[in-house]
């Protein structure tokens, strides 16, 4: 029987598992959808789509450089532990240099991309599934460019927990570079300056500030001068250039970032799992989920 690429493709619905391994499946069995699910089981292939609901908030972050270009991404599993299997960090490190390589502009694009084996990387991740036994994802990823006369500064905080890729112009000096992406990973900062910032974000929080200070009991007359100045302090909190150098608590980011001769065109900071909200569980509940089934 021949076997049509509708016929892979439904397999490949019903078992999450990559597309080549869906067609050889059919033609080992003839066509059989039954028998060819049954191959799939048998090779621990169909696990993927048994995975699919799961929620895959650990993983890691990683930064892959090559000359003038970066990539930053992070690549989610279900659990820390896997962060740590061989297969996984293979899996990452395939994954950074496919995303070098070809650009793509979306997740999307990335995963129908076809990586050098042949396999689009949502059929690769989906091998990498069976094979490791647990939901993987790439989540997001962002592909930086510079030239000869600026600097990247990658640098991965726990192995990759926090990523941070700094860009700065105008200097080659990459150590500076890395020393600012320690410092991003550690006081989380939102902006690079002042001038990021919006000014509806500004007058939200001078709002604020302003209830505060009047609920406190403060007259009236020196509100103003005492809002503008825990508005410095809030600038303090979010903006890269505002803040006290890590390495040097005497000296601002902006004087460090002076010293160097250049200026700080961006940075990117991922953490993993941000922003994905993580199931609890209840082993209680669980429990008796199980007793009340029997």
């Amino acid at each position: 029987m021949a076997v049509t690429a509708q016929m892979v493709k439904e397999l490949r619905e019903k078992t999450g598992a990559g597309m080549m391994d869906c067609k050889k499946a059919l033609v080992e069995t003839n066509g059989d959808m039954e028998a060819a699910l049954d191959f799939l089981r048998e090779k621990g292939l169909s696990s993927a789509s048994k995975k699919a609901d799961r929620i895959a908030a650990e993983g890691t972050t990683s930064i892959m450089v090559e000359g003038n270009e970066a990539v930053i991404y992070e690549v989610n599993a279900e659990t820390d532990f896997v962060a740590k299997n061989e297969g996984f960090q293979t899996l990452v490190k395939e994954l950074g240099e496919h995303l070098l390589a070809t650009k793509p502009a979306t997740i999307e694009e990335a995963n129908s991309s076809t990586m050098s084996n042949g396999l689009t990387v949502a059929d690769h991740v989906s091998n990498a599934i069976a094979k490791i036994g647990e939901k993987i994802t790439l989540r997001r990823f962002e592909i930086r460019t510079k030239t000869d006369a600026d600097a990247f500064g990658p640098y991965l905080h726990m192995g990759g927990r926090i990523s941070v890729l700094v860009l700065l112009e105008n200097t080659t000096d990459s150590d500076a570079a890395r020393d600012i992406a320690m410092h991003i990973a550690a006081l989380n900062p939102q902006y690079v300056s002042r001038d990021e910032v919006s000014a509806e974000e500004v007058e939200k929080e001078r709002k604020v500030l302003t209830e505060q200070a009047l609920n406190e009991g403060k007259p009236e007359k020196i509100v103003e001068k005492m809002v503008e100045g825990r508005l410095g302090k809030y600038f303090e909190d979010v903006c890269l250039l505002d803040q006290a150098f890590v390495k040097n608590s005497d000296q601002k980011v902006r004087d460090f970032v002076a010293s160097t001769g250049g200026s700080v065109k961006e940075f990117i900071r991922y953490e993993v799992g941000e922003g994905i909200e993580k199931r609890e569980d209840n082993f209680a509940d669980e429990v008796m989920s199980q007793v009340n089934k029997k």
